[in-house]
C-alpha cells in the first residue's frame, strides 16, 4: 500500500470538532476501499485541510472522500518519509 497526502482548499473556518468529524465520516467507510486515514490537519484562516492516508490508490482515497461529504482537491503520493 501507498501513502498519499490529499489536500482540501474549501474549508476556510473549519474548527476542530468539524475536523474530527469529517474525518471520523472517513474512517466510518475507509474499510469498503481499502483506505486507512492516519491523521488530518487544518489551518481553520486559510481553509486549508490535509490527511495523510495509506491506500492502494489515489482515485480510493478521493471515492472515500467524495462519499463522505469532502472531495479533496488535490492527493499526493508520498514515495519517501524520514
Amino acid at each position: 500500500m501507498a501513502k498519499f497526502m490529499d489536500v482540501h482548499h474549501d474549508m476556510k473556518g473549519i474548527t476542530r470538532e468539524q475536523l474530527l468529524a469529517a474525518h471520523n465520516a472517513d474512517l466510518a467507510i475507509e474499510k469498503d476501499e481499502r483506505v486507512h486515514f492516519e491523521r488530518a490537519w487544518a489551518d481553520p484562516k486559510s481553509g486549508t485541510v490535509y490527511c495523510l492516508s495509506e491506500a492502494p490508490s489515489a482515485e480510493a482515497v478521493q471515492r472515500i472522500h467524495e462519499r463522505s461529504g469532502h472531495p479533496a482537491s488535490e492527493i499526493h503520493p508520498v514515495p519517501l518519509m524520514v
